[in-house]
């Protein structure tokens, strides 16, 4: 059994400054502000958060013109509502080759109120493999000895990093 009623406004209020954080270090705050408030009481639902938190917070590794697309609770269901409701109304869609021609002509059509993607110049950049930290390109990235990212770019501020490979910008 979940938290009561009355704690869901907060648990969801909590839950939003999570994943509305500014970037990641804030939302990685704003979990241990939830764990605090509600691991005691509530265990299970702070553990459903914390164990797939990785997942939960890579939309951050996009560009941030994307996360308002990212941030989205289903994707998935929301494409295929149309095609349910339609469905349940018409008592199914008869044989299989009818329902994925329904399917395909709803979504089809469901397709063109779809909001189009911010930025969509970043998106090859995405597809790419391009490299993003706290939502900003990053051209080249500095690995330090232990295969991480250099700390240095933790509090960088420009729109494209081009950062010189070992201390040596010359070689």
């Amino acid at each position: 059994m979940g938290p009561p009623k009355s704690a869901h406004l907060g648990g969801k209020k909590s839950l939003a400054e999570i994943w509305n954080a500014e970037d990641k270090d804030h939302a990685f705050a704003a979990v241990k502000d939830f764990q605090a408030t509600y691991g005691v009481k509530y265990p299970k639902a702070v553990a459903k958060v914390v164990d797939d938190l990785e997942e939960l917070l890579a939309f951050y590794e996009f560009p941030a013109e994307h996360w308002v697309h990212l941030r989205t609770t289903n994707p998935i269901e929301s494409t295929f509502a149309t095609v349910r409701h339609q469905t349940k109304v018409t008592k199914g869609p008869g044989s299989r080759a009818a329902g994925f021609a329904m399917a395909f002509k709803l979504i089809e059509s469901a397709q063109k109120r779809w909001r189009a993607v911010n930025a969509p110049h970043l998106v090859a950049l995405v597809r790419a493999g391009a490299t993003f930290i706290g939502g900003k390109l990053v051209e080249r990235l500095v690995i330090g000895h232990r295969g991480s990212v250099d700390s240095r770019l933790k509090d960088l501020d420009s729109q494209v990093l081009t950062i010189a490979r070992g201390r040596d910008a010359r070689a």
